[in-house]
């Protein structure tokens, strides 16, 4: 019986350890300087980064990517993969010309019955090429987003990282930015639950402030409820629209 309560209390105490789920959009390079970088390999996931527990992802809606202004449509070129044991995607692409690449992934809706909520999260990553670097502090467009205030390529790692959280193309002011690492490799242990997502608060211009400790790839989320309502099973629930960017620290190069 003793045992049993145990058992018991670890699951109850587990099921309240509701760690960051994360849209992930994971360029094989953030830099393409030499002219074998210039086809790009993109990894498109919705998993638990740090943990390196993947998720089930079905087909986004829109993938894209937006160079000097010019958006082009990559939807129908996804391609299914596996990531972190699960589904997920992936995307080949060719860049034609120097300039700062956005890419973007909008995917479905996902419901979590954990949060007892719809998720979408609209996800971003950055990839310079060829010397230029004009254009990564320019929104896109989504409905929501993080610009980036410091240049989200060609950090070391340890430089303090800076970004606006964007709803309807207004400052959210204190929003709620979850951080995490893509411990890809499983290359450090987390010393216990509470390391696993960072959490830094906006100003009231929706500025917030990271120091990144150690190099790879970094994603930042920020989580607002939307406005609206969604169905599920005839109850009205709530919609969690995430604004996640994803960028790439690297560690100064010994001679």
């Amino acid at each position: 019986m003793f045992k049993s309560l145990v058992v018991l209390c670890l699951l109850i105490t587990s099921a309240g350890m509701a760690f960051a789920h994360f849209g992930m959009v994971i360029p094989s390079t953030s830099m393409a300087v030499e002219k074998n970088q210039r086809n790009l390999s993109l990894q498109i996931s919705f998993s638990h980064p740090m943990e390196m527990v993947g998720m089930e992802m079905v087909k986004p809606l829109e993938v894209a990517v937006v160079t000097d202004g010019e958006k082009t449509d990559l939807s129908e070129t996804l391609q299914a993969a596996t990531v972190m044991e699960h589904k997920a995607w992936r995307i080949d692409y060719s860049i034609k010309r120097p300039g700062v690449s956005q890419f973007y992934v909008v995917p479905q809706l996902y419901w979590e019955p954990a949060e007892d909520c719809y998720i979408q999260h609209l996800t971003k990553a950055y990839v310079a090429s060829f010397g230029e670097e004009e254009g990564w502090e320019e929104p896109v467009g989504l409905r929501t987003e993080i610009v980036p205030l410091t240049r989200p390529f060609g950090n070391y790692a340890g430089n303090i990282f800076q970004g606006r959280v964007l709803m309807d193309g207004k400052p959210v002011a204190g929003a709620v930015v979850e951080v995490e690492y893509y411990n890809k490799d499983n290359k450090y242990a987390i010393p216990n639950e509470y390391y696993v997502t960072q959490a830094v608060v906006a100003d009231d211009n929706g500025v917030f402030t990271y120091a990144v400790p150690w190099g790879g790839w970094w994603g930042f989320a920020a989580l607002n409820t939307a406005p609206e309502k969604i169905d599920h099973n005839g109850e009205q629930k709530d919609l969690e629209l995430g604004a996640v960017l994803w960028t790439e620290f690297l560690e100064p190069m010994k001679k």
